[in-house]
């Protein structure tokens, strides 16, 4: 197979390999990797873009190369719903712990950004957060989640969404004011829980109309077992730009079928995309249970699949896992594995508003390689993963497993212990 030809999905695509290179971002060649139609490549890289692609072993390097032997490689999952500013508390609302989390700006950014690199080591190379603003912290949670997206840029994108509690009457009005202000100080997204408002109405209409002035997408939550309130809502976003995402809509899976369904088509015609949760609840979840993948998507409601909780009281145990919520999806939802993918990855960046990543030249070079040499097992033991954004590496998991040896040390019983890998052990990383 000859090097595929560069294609430019959008107009910012460099004109040649030499002017997407720079000099701290050489050209980078990932060998012998498998995709997931069964064939093995060599990916170079230049500069944020996939240069070529070639049959493996065809490609030379103008700088580093990586053996991916043993990897399969996908475009790289993008995380839609995440809450940065509230992760990693659960420990502090046990009983046994010291004291409530910190609310300082300076605890909350230092876990914003430790979370965030664990999503990033997961493969999310893109977060969008939901942060609280107003009430007692005022912007202070906002500030120390754009501290982290300053902190981690070239790693990964952080694209804050503010989320305000109460928008409507006297309670309401300050919030309005600092929502306004969230979006002045950079929060990519307007977003918030119009359940928790005394005027659910009230409150959406007031969130897309600053997202209106602003030209800014919207992230709402909502539980959706409402079917009235879902088709106002559907109603008034209809055709707002750059467009509406509700999540984590799990209270659609317990209406009856038939009023499932039409919700489902009411938000299929109003272009709203729906991020469900496959890995349990968040802040402002009702409901732990999955929204109705299949009925959605059959009804052609765009779908993505978020995180959501990441070890806060909303889920102690959750682990921000793309790759966890795709298998979830499979396993549970009845998704095929590369349905399921799909919906953590090219769904997913869709919702964000992100260009399309397809293993091709000309498309962005974010990507992930994961041990594997199919989609379904990858799904099922994604231990070994190597992350890259904007054309480098920028994380890196390797995980050995070892079995005892019967005839090893008595004592120990670490003698001689056989290693799981591939076969050639002496090509490139172990697993």
């Amino acid at each position: 197979m000859p090097d595929s030809q560069p294609r430019r999905p959008d107009d910012n695509a460099p004109d040649s390999a030499d002017a997407a290179t720079t000099a701290d971002h050489p050209a980078l060649v990932l060998g012998g990797a498998r995709l997931v139609d069964g064939r093995a490549v060599d990916v170079r890289l230049s500069g944020s873009r996939i240069e070529a692609v070639g049959t493996a072993g065809s490609l030379t390097a103008r700088g580093p190369r990586i053996d991916l032997r043993g990897y399969l490689l996908l475009p790289a999952p993008a995380e839609p719903h995440a809450h940065s500013d509230t992760a990693l508390t659960a420990d502090s609302a046990g009983p046994d712990s010291p004291g409530p989390a910190s609310h300082r700006a300076e605890d909350i950014q230092r876990r914003a950004t430790e979370a965030a690199l664990l999503q990033l080591g997961h493969g999310a190379t893109v977060l969008r957060t939901h942060v609280r603003v107003g009430d007692v912290q005022g912007l202070a949670p906002l500030e120390a989640v754009l501290q982290t997206r300053r902190a981690l840029r070239g790693l990964a994108d952080v694209m804050p969404v503010a989320v305000p509690r109460l928008l409507t009457g006297i309670a309401g009005a300050d919030s309005l004011a600092m929502l306004r202000d969230a979006v002045k100080m950079g929060a990519a997204v307007v977003g918030g829980c119009p359940d928790l408002d005394p005027d659910p109405t009230g409150y959406t209409e007031a969130v897309l109309e600053i997202a209106a002035e602003h030209g800014c997408p919207v992230d709402l939550h909502t539980d959706g077992d409402d079917p009235a309130r879902l088709s106002r809502l559907a109603a008034m976003a209809a055709g707002l730009r750059p467009g509406v995402t509700l999540g984590p809509c799990g209270g659609l899976a317990h209406l009856p079928l038939e009023a499932a369904a039409r919700a489902a088509d009411r938000l299929a015609a109003a272009g709203i995309t729906v991020v469900c949760l496959p890995q349990g609840g968040c802040a402002g979840a009702e409901r732990r249970t999955t929204a109705p993948v299949r009925l959605l998507r059959s009804a052609g409601v765009r779908v993505a699949a978020g995180s959501g909780a990441l070890r806060d009281t909303a889920n102690p145990v959750g682990r921000g896992d793309p790759l966890e919520a795709a298998y979830l999806l499979a396993s549970q939802a009845g998704l095929r594995a590369e349905q399921a993918y799909a919906l953590v990855s090219t769904s997913a960046r869709a919702a964000l508003g992100l260009p399309d990543v397809r293993v091709e030249a000309g498309f962005p070079a974010e990507l992930l390689a994961v041990r594997g040499e199919r989609l379904s097992a990858v799904l099922s033991l994604a231990y070994s993963r190597i992350v890259i954004h904007g054309g480098r590496i920028v994380a890196r998991t390797s995980a050995v497993r070892e079995y005892c040896d019967s005839e090893g040390d008595a004592a120990t019983g670490l003698g001689g212990l056989p290693r799981q890998g591939r076969p050639d052990p002496g090509a490139g990383p172990r697993n």
